[in-house]
């Protein structure tokens, strides 16, 4: 018999599980970002714990970061501001969920981001809607403030190609979780744009020799090079790619 969980607070747009399921986040249509904890260790009914306004725009996406960085949330809203707030606790105050970067971008809107757990450092790939993406790296791991751009580049092979104004609607990346101890970090990333050059899935690689990203491989047949990419994901335990 279906059981409810959880109760959302009317206008939410987004939520999303933490990686191991014990905590709930959402955002909403008034940039309002909710935290659900279960009320037992052995209950599964959640209730919220906090709630905090982190912008005005509309949140419609939120991304938590790999937990052995602490609980941390990126929240993307509808005007393509991307921010990432963090739970801390400061002398004997209790927990609260604070703003600990905020990724300016003036020009473009953000459209994905995801984090990946490397065995170096936390990665975040960040995807934009004039087709580029950016890579950053974190510092300190124990300073989510602290983040470099690694790279920026378009999502395409021919990177002296120009495409003119790209518009993209929307993008989907995902890391690939199989990392051996010889395999470099990688992720895929596929656009739904005006420019069929962005769309087809590429998968990144990062080149260790050279200090720079890589794209090893294009999953599409030459027909389908056009065709928008809605959504991109591996197969968690063997790293294998799906798209649609």
């Amino acid at each position: 018999m279906e059981k409810s969980v959880a109760t959302l607070d009317k206008g939410t747009t987004c939520s999303a599980w933490n990686y191991c399921g014990q905590r709930l986040a959402a955002g909403s249509v008034d940039g309002s970002l909710c935290i659900f904890d279960a009320c037992d260790p052995a209950s599964s009914s959640f209730s919220r714990t906090f709630k905090i306004k982190v912008h005005e725009a509309s949140i419609v996406k939120v991304v938590w970061v790999p937990p052995e960085h602490g609980d941390a949330v990126a929240c993307i809203c509808a005007d393509g501001s991307l921010s990432l707030w963090e739970e801390v606790v400061e002398d004997s105050q209790p927990l609260e969920w604070k703003l600990c970067k905020s990724f300016e971008s003036k020009a473009t809107k953000v459209l994905d981001v995801q984090f990946g757990a490397l065995q170096t450092s936390l990665k975040t790939v960040v995807a934009y809607s004039d087709g580029h993406v950016k890579v950053y790296e974190l510092l300190d791991p124990l300073e989510l403030k602290n983040w470099q751009l690694q790279a920026e580049f378009q999502n395409a092979i021919d990177s002296v190609s120009t495409f003119g104004r790209a518009n993209c609607f929307s993008a989907s990346i995902s890391w690939n979780p199989r990392m051996g101890e010889n395999q470099e970090s990688s992720f895929v990333l596929g656009f739904n744009s005006d420019t069929p050059q962005l769309n087809s899935p590429k998968i990144w690689e990062f080149d260790l020799a050279h200090q720079r990203w890589l794209p090893v491989a294009e999953l599409a047949l030459p027909v389908d090079k056009s065709d928008q990419v809605f959504a991109v994901a591996w197969a968690s335990n063997i790293g294998r790619m799906l798209y649609k």
